[in-house]
């Protein structure tokens, strides 16, 4: 059986982290997760090996950009252990493939882009964008239900440091959930904030700066200005779509 311990987190992003892992919120973090291993690992989401995937897969020294999500998929077969991102082999029209992606879709469309060619969002993770969830695991069928085991105190910790040691970075805010974490990253220098409603279903049309204007045609333009932000930095912007492997925006919104 897997064993959770600070083993797991890759040593740079350990190194970030510092003294937390001597702190009580680990300890009850450790304890809390060992014990839900112990009693039924099946029902985890990601497989507890897939738990830091997003820090194993996006290096302290490559993040360009920052894009939080709330909790992993709790839908069988979809967490992979980065925020939005499900496996390549679901098809993009099935009843699967969730809303926030279906959204992000048309949002990268309407900029540009093109489409996603799948749900599968490794190659951002690999050019240095960092799809944190703010909490790193659920049960099986249970939204949220992992939100109060101790995952806050460790990813908060962990934004609040990156924001004070990383300059220039972009951070995507969508929603409520994830604007909560403005305080830790707003007293930093040097950081772009972008925020907007989720691009779920239910709340993209949302708020006064929705993640997609009413009626579909226009979207935050969070990608586009996330590039030129790193542009104008003198970093690398980000290849938000496989100009190869893109599909036609015409799929994204069928039934929309």
């Amino acid at each position: 059986m897997h064993s959770f311990s600070a083993a797991d987190i890759p040593e740079d992003w350990r190194a970030l982290l510092g003294d937390y892992f001597e702190s009580p919120e680990w300890q009850m973090l450790q304890t809390n997760i060992r014990a839900d291993l112990t009693k039924d690992a099946k029902k985890m989401c990601p497989e507890p090996q897939n738990f830091f995937k997003a820090l194993t897969l996006t290096p302290l020294t490559q993040v360009k950009v920052v894009i939080l999500g709330q909790d992993p998929y709790h839908s069988p077969g979809l967490a992979q252990g980065l925020a939005f991102s499900i496996p390549s082999d679901i098809p993009t029209n099935s009843r699967q493939f969730p809303s926030s992606l279906r959204n992000i879709s048309k949002a990268l469309a309407l900029e540009g882009f093109g489409a996603l060619p799948n749900g599968d969002l490794h190659t951002w993770a690999e050019q240095g964008v960092l799809l944190i969830n703010t909490a790193l695991s659920v049960k099986l069928g249970e939204a949220g239900s992992h939100a109060n085991l101790g995952w806050k105190s460790l990813v908060d910790r962990l934004i609040s440091a990156l924001a004070k040691q990383k300059s220039y970075l972009v951070w995507m805010l969508w929603g409520g959930h994830a604007q909560s974490k403005l305080p830790l990253i707003e007293t930093a220098q040097d950081q772009l904030i972008l925020q907007s409603s989720h691009p779920s279903g239910l709340g993209v049309y949302k708020t006064d700066q929705p993640f997609l204007e009413p009626g579909g045609m226009a979207s935050c333009r969070h990608f586009t200005k996330a590039n030129e932000w790193l542009i104008k930095q003198g970093v690398e912007p980000i290849i938000w779509v496989d100009r190869n492997n893109s599909i036609g925006l015409d799929l994204f919104f069928i039934g929309h």
